[in-house]
């Protein structure tokens, strides 16, 4: 596996979904912001319309980040699919041709923030975020890169649309491959060995749970495709020294969520001592992208005193490669901080 960064170069910063502390999640105007703020990398999530065009939705289930619930003429959608092993009743996007989805806007998924650009912006698709980063690119110089995600890539395999030839294609295509500007994540996995054998560029495994014990022991689950599979499994599995070994014989770095570097005590929220997964990631040659920094005080440990500034220096020092964030104004101006420091 080739090495796609050097541990001491300067972490990068991800913008998580674009500017979505500011914008709604995954319109060009946020990813737009993101670039202007400094991000090095912006990150679509990538799910399939019925005509198979990818499009940027966190989720094939588009209720809460579209104006879908005020189109009267597609009421007659609303439907209950099971998703990853869990039933969900909303709108789908593999319900609706990319026209249809067009004709929709973007809302802001979270009630605490910024509300005021719902209904303004358009779903986007991934060769309109592939157009923005080249134009910016053309006006400014600056070379932006692109992380993007195959979301649930077991249930679009299971509708009939595979999501990683029309990724590849649409990157080819766009002689957009260069291994220093784009990265492939998921968190699943057999997707992922087979984008190895469908393209060379760096790939991401993602490493999730399902959420925090009282005491900070992690809740472990699986990759989906792992269900799927009968495989047993977890996570937790994938992040021991057998597992990371691996997961680089198929990727260049894992996603992991934060909380498997540092926990908290849920009882008080107070953070844990640090585990050894940046250093066991590194001794295999896996670059380590943790996910998600927010600026909120409801996302923020204690011990942080509401500052979310504080947050990014303890996973700079840990030696992160690069980091998720919903504020890349914030993540930027704690890294560059640091950087003087260090």
């Amino acid at each position: 596996m080739t090495q796609v960064q050097d541990m001491s170069q300067k972490p990068i910063i991800i913008a998580h979904r674009g500017a979505s502390g500011y914008r709604p999640e995954h319109t060009i105007e946020g990813y737009q912001l993101a670039i202007e703020m400094g991000a090095d990398f912006i990150e679509p999530d990538l799910v399939s319309t019925k005509d198979g065009v990818l499009i940027a939705r966190h989720e094939v289930n588009i209720t809460d980040t579209t104006n879908i619930s005020d189109r009267s003429e597609f009421a007659s959608r609303y439907t209950t699919k099971i998703i990853d092993g869990k039933q969900e009743t909303g709108w789908f996007a593999d319900d609706f041709t990319l026209a249809e989805i067009k004709t929709l806007k973007a809302v802001q998924r979270l009630e605490f923030r910024d509300q005021s650009f719902n209904g303004l912006f358009e779903i986007p698709t991934f060769q309109d975020i592939i157009d923005l980063v080249k134009q910016v690119e053309t006006n400014t110089g600056q070379k932006v890169g692109i992380y993007p995600e195959t979301k649930h890539p077991s249930y679009h395999d299971s509708v009939g649309l595979s999501l990683e030839e029309p990724l590849v294609k649409l990157l080819k295509d766009n002689q957009f491959c260069d291994r220093d500007r784009l990265f492939i994540q998921s968190f699943e996995v057999s997707n992922l060995q087979k984008l190895r054998s469908l393209i060379d560029v760096p790939l991401v495994q993602l490493l999730n749970a399902a959420g925090i014990e009282k005491d900070g022991t992690l809740i472990e689950t699986q990759p989906y495709d792992f269900v799927v599979k009968g495989d047993s499994r977890t996570y937790g599995d994938l992040r021991t020294a057998t597992g990371l070994t691996n997961i680089a014989t198929y990727a260049d770095a894992i996603g992991p969520w934060k909380r498997m570097i540092m926990s908290v005590d849920e009882t008080n929220k107070i953070l844990l001592p640090p585990t050894s997964l940046i250093h066991d990631a590194h001794d295999v040659g896996l670059l380590v992208h943790p996910f998600t920094f927010r600026n909120e005080n409801i996302y923020l440990a204690t011990n942080y005193n509401g500052d979310p500034n504080l947050e990014y220096q303890p996973f700079f020092d840990l030696g992160v490669d690069g980091v998720f964030s919903d504020f890349s104004d914030t993540a930027i101006k704690t890294l560059n901080r640091w950087m003087m420091i260090h």
